[in-house]
């Protein structure tokens, strides 16, 4: 299958990618950076989603909406308004199998950077009216919620004795979850998955059991 994913070139995306040329799929990748995988069925196209002409990309499979920042003072540019020009195009048509969006615990708890919290709850509200729309083509959209994933955007923190040990604190199970892991529920969600759309799945350790953000 041809699948599209945003935001490849570091971090969860980049996983998300590696999994699915793994299992043999034709994978496009767009960010702002320069690509960072090389392999023979990947494309990589350079691209803000937030500001630029998106680039063509025909007959997507499946759509991953991964691209994202931090505590940027363009959250809601990038992380909301960026996915809905990218979903609009690619993935509310014909032909498409599924749709997926990396949110965050933040959405549920609030316990993060304004801006970052609010971009990532308006991606579950917006995930919710995309399966509305792609229904009718037998399509799913769903989106995953993960708590902390030991990504290079999350160093301070990893790298922090005493703030690492407060997170720890405030989860059931003391640990992060890695990209990797979070690339597993993008397959299933997207591939193996025929049934479940317009849910949110929390990948978060019991993170929101306790709610405290630490930086």
């Amino acid at each position: 299958m041809k699948i599209l994913i945003t935001g490849t070139s570091g971090g969860i995306g980049k996983a998300i990618a590696e999994k699915f040329l793994a299992e043999g799929h034709n994978v496009t990748g767009i960010d702002i950076r320069e690509k960072t995988i090389d392999a023979e069925n990947y494309t990589h196209m350079v691209s803000d989603i937030s500001e630029d002409g998106l680039p063509e990309v025909d007959n997507v499979d499946i759509l991953i909406n991964n691209a994202g920042v931090q505590d940027s003072g363009r959250d809601i540019d990038v992380n909301l308004k960026g996915t809905i020009r990218v979903t609009e195009k690619y993935g509310v048509r014909e032909g498409i199998k599924s749709v997926l969006f990396i949110a965050s615990a933040s959405a549920h708890t609030g316990a993060e950077f304004p801006q970052y919290a609010a971009s990532k709850g308006g991606i579950i509200a917006y995930m919710k009216n995309v399966a509305l729309r792609i229904a009718k083509y037998g399509a799913t959209a769903n989106s995953l919620s993960p708590g902390g994933v030991t990504t290079e955007i999350n160093s301070k923190v990893m790298n922090d004795p005493s703030m690492w040990k407060r997170i720890m604190e405030l989860t059931l199970i003391p640990k992060w979850a890695s990209a990797e892991e979070i690339a597993e529920w993008a397959y299933f969600t997207t591939v193996v998955n025929k049934s479940m759309t317009a849910q949110d799945i929390l990948i978060d350790n019991g993170e929101a059991a306790k709610a405290e953000f630490v930086w």
